[in-house]
């Protein structure tokens, strides 16, 4: 199958699919379960190298510089920047320009079967500071099959944002494109938020196949917290857009071991879902 980057619409929702989706302006529970490398609460605080502000050598993390770029990947909240982030999502464009792209395990409660109602997104959030603010999560959108069974190749939500100051989020920081069957030998740049650090990292080096459903890559130090990190392909200065081909999630959760992460396989059923939350926005 060639290669296919979704813009802004894609191809109509394959037949039989299925989604589980939540309004979380509604009154139902939150919550969600600790899975993967998505972070727990009370953490204790680690060394917080890597402290490189420049590109390490592929494969070895660092910490990247405030740019346009790493301004759209970002902490998930629960409720507010209180407690601990224990999730990254970033944004990727939609019709309605204001749709993130993360793990479904970072926004779906496994104890109480639903999604979580209550998530809140920190772009580009570096100790504390947050230039844009915090951006409320009003709608979780994440295949039914994920729900039932935790389908590690469905690993993949998609999380709609309310307003603020009458702009939507893509209108703020821009937003990457989405992009399906690319193949499973990809140089990528991967942003993350672990949960025991109050900065960001970076990592850069090339995807491999794991099945044929999971792309594999070594990354070091990406331990709780990098759940839902963007896998960006063909960043374009001139365009100011980048591909997301995977989010860090899927196999085991993205992982059990810090230096080697996962991510499943953006084929039709991401497609699907895309498309999806596009209709549902």
């Amino acid at each position: 199958m060639l290669p296919l980057t979704f813009v802004v619409i894609v191809a109509a929702a394959v037949v039989g699919y299925a989604t589980e989706e939540a309004d979380t302006n509604s009154s139902s529970g939150g919550g969600r379960s600790s899975f993967g490398k998505s972070g727990e609460a009370g953490q204790d605080p680690q060394d917080q190298d890597p402290a490189a502000t420049a590109p390490a050598d592929d494969g070895n993390a660092y910490t990247p510089r405030r740019t346009e770029q790493n301004a759209r990947v970002g902490a998930v909240f629960e409720k507010d920047d209180s407690g601990d982030h224990f999730c990254t999502a970033s944004v990727v464009q939609s019709p309605g320009r204001n749709m993130l792209i993360t793990a479904a395990h970072c926004a779906f409660d496994s104890d109480g079967k639903t999604p979580v109602n209550d998530l809140v997104f920190a772009p580009d959030y570096r100790d504390g500071d947050e230039p844009t603010g915090l951006w409320k999560v009003k709608k979780v959108i994440l295949d039914d099959r994920w729900a039932k069974s935790n389908d590690e190749d469905l690993d993949v939500a998609f999380l709609v944002l309310d307003k603020k100051k009458g702009k939507e989020i893509q209108d703020v920081l821009g937003g990457n494109t989405l992009g399906i069957d690319r193949g499973y030998d990809n140089e990528v740049k991967i942003t993350g938020y672990p949960t025991s650090r109050d900065t960001p990292i970076s990592c850069q080096n090339r995807t491999t196949k794991f099945s044929d459903t999971q792309l594999r890559i070594r990354c070091t130090d990406f331990e709780g917290g990098t759940s839902g990190s963007p896998w960006l392909a063909d960043y374009d200065p001139k365009s100011h857009t980048g591909t997301v081909i995977g989010v860090l999630g899927g196999h085991k959760g993205g992982g059990d071991e810090d230096d080697v992460s996962f991510a499943a396989y953006f084929d039709d059923d991401i497609a699907a879902l895309y498309k999806r939350a596009q209709d549902e926005d």
